[in-house]
C-alpha cells in the first residue's frame, strides 16, 4: 500500500525534539548502566508521525527509512508490535514519519516518534493505557522515551527515566547539526569520558550553574566537524552539545535574538532556529479530544 495513494483516515501527529541542557555521569550500575543526571527541554520543532488504523492487525511501515534500518529495527515498529502485544489487540496500524530531526544528533528523533506511536496508538485503538503505563512500556524501546511520553520538560536521573517535571524560563535556541553519528555505546567506553561527576541538585541548576555535558570533550577531540561547529557557534554565543550526538545549541532569551545570530552564521552550516516549550506539542494535540484526532488527511 503506498503512501501517496488516496485512501483516506490518515492523521499526522506531532514528534518534538529535546535538548540536554546539561548532561552528565555520575556512577555505574551493578547491571552495567550509568548512572546520569540531566534536564530535558522540549522543543516546538521535530518530527510528524503519519498514523492509520488497520483492521489486519499488521504493522507497516510507509515512506522512506533510515539508512540501513531494516522494518523490522525501526523504533516505530517496535513501538506498534509494543503496544499491541502487551495489549493483546487485534487491530493494526501503517506508519509514516516525516523526518526533520537529524538522526544520531542527540535531539532525540528516534525516542520521539516512538512515544508518539505508543501515546496516540493508544487513543486510535481505544486501549485508555495511561501515560504512567505508557512510559513503563516505552522504556523498554529507549531511556528517552518516558520524557516524551510523558510529554514535559524535566530533571532526569537514573538511566534518564527517574523523572522530575520542570518549569523553565522561556527561551529560544539555534541549534546546529555537524553531520556526526557516533555511538552512544562507543562514547561510554571511551576512555576520557567523566564517569564519576559529583550528583548535583535541581537547585545547582536552576541558580544558574551551567553543568555542561560529559561527552562534550570527548567528542570535540575525535571528531573535527563537531569542534568546527563549536567555533561557528562560538561567534553567536557559547555553545553546548546535546545527548550523546553531534548536535550542538546556543540558548537565547527571546526569537529575535536567535533569529538574528542565526542569520550570522555560514551559509554552509545546517542551522536553524526552535523555541522551548515546557509541554509537549503532543499532548496538546492529544487534549484536543478524540473529535479531532490529530491533522486528518483526506484524499
Amino acid at each position: 500500500m503506498n503512501w501517496e495513494g488516496s485512501e483516506a483516515g490518515w492523521t499526522a501527529w506531532p514528534a518534538p525534539a529535546k535538548l540536554n541542557l546539561f548532561l552528565q555521569i555520575t556512577g555505574r550500575r551493578a547491571d552495567g548502566y550509568h548512572q546520569l543526571q540531566s534536564v530535558f527541554r522540549l522543543l516546538d520543532w521535530g518530527d510528524t508521525v503519519h498514523l492509520r488504523v488497520r483492521d489486519d492487525a499488521r504493522i507497516c511501515r510507509h515512506g522512506a527509512s533510515v539508512a540501513g534500518l531494516g522494518e523490522a529495527d525501526d523504533i516505530v515498529i517496535k513501538a506498534a508490535k509494543l503496544l499491541q502485544s502487551s495489549s493483546k489487540i487485534c487491530k493494526g496500524a501503517d506508519i509514516r514519519v516525516e523526518k526533520r530531526i537529524p538522526v544520531g544528533g542527540g535531539f532525540g528523533g528516534g525516542s520521539s516518534n516512538a512515544a508518539t506511536v505508543l501515546l496516540v496508538l493508544d487513543r486510535l485503538w481505544g486501549l485508555q493505557r495511561g501515560v504512567e503505563r505508557l512510559a513503563h512500556l516505552g522504556l523498554q524501546l529507549g531511556a528517552d522515551v518516558p520524557v516524551f511520553v510523558r510529554g514535559s520538560s524535566a530533571w532526569a536521573e537514573g538511566v534518564g527515566e527517574v523523572l522530575t517535571p520542570l518549569v523553565l524560563p522561556p527561551a529560544w535556541y539555534v541549534l546546529a547539526d555537524p553531520g556526526v553519528h557516533v555511538p552512544t555505546a562507543a562514547l561510554f567506553q571511551a576512555p576520557d569520558l567523566t564517569r564519576n561527576a559529583a550528583p548535583a541538585k535541581i537547585a545547582d541548576f536552576v541558580s544558574g550553574n551551567v553543568l555542561g555535558n560529559a561527552f562534550e570533550p570527548v567528542l570535540r577531540r575525535r571528531e573535527p566537524a563537531v569542534e568546527a561547529v563549536f567555533a561557528a557557534l562560538s561567534w553567536i554565543g557559547t555553545p553546548r552539545l546535546t545527548g550523546s550526538g553531534g548536535g550542538c545549541f546556543v540558548e537565547f532569551t527571546d526569537r529575535a535574538f536567535a533569529e538574528a545570530a542565526l542569520a550570522e552564521l555560514p551559509s554552509g552550516l545546517r542551522a536553524w532556529s526552535a523555541a522551548g516549550v515546557d509541554g509537549s506539542p503532543l499532548h496538546a494535540e492529544l487534549a484536543k479530544g478524540s473529535s479531532t484526532l490529530g491533522r486528518r488527511q483526506e484524499a
